[in-house]
């Protein structure tokens, strides 16, 4: 168990250990990667695009929860790894799950940019 800290302290510990977990999922995690690239080739494309700001917004907010959700199913399939390597019906489903929650998630945000950018 990690030591209790409070105010600053806890708020540098609780930045240092993000960027841990975000040098974990780079180091990693291809489907992560991949999203990263993805994400930063859509980026211009939210810029240039001649669209509201709540529409921008929401496309940018379309990639953050892909890699949010990714980062999510990571974690849990982690967990299920260090648990035990036997393949078991519960952790089977449980990284099922996880996966379909990034798919559900690549899906959104396609749909979402299909309808801001339709008429373009």
């Amino acid at each position: 168990m990690k030591p209790q800290t409070k105010g600053l302290k806890r708020l540098i510990h609780a930045t240092r250990y993000s960027f841990l977990g975000l040098q974990a999922l780079w180091r990693h995690e291809a489907a992560f990667r991949q999203e990263i690239v993805l994400s930063l080739l859509l980026v211009p494309v939210i810029i240039m695009v001649d669209v509201t700001p709540a529409e921008r917004a929401l496309l940018v907010a379309s990639l953050l929860l892909i890699l949010i959700t990714e980062m999510l199913n990571t974690a849990v399939e982690v967990v299920i790894d260090r648990i035990g390597s036997e393949n078991h019906e519960l952790s089977g489903r449980a990284k099922d799950i996880g996966s379909a929650a990034v798919m559900f998630s690549l899906i959104g945000a396609a749909i979402i940019w299909g309808i801001v950018l339709w008429p373009f």
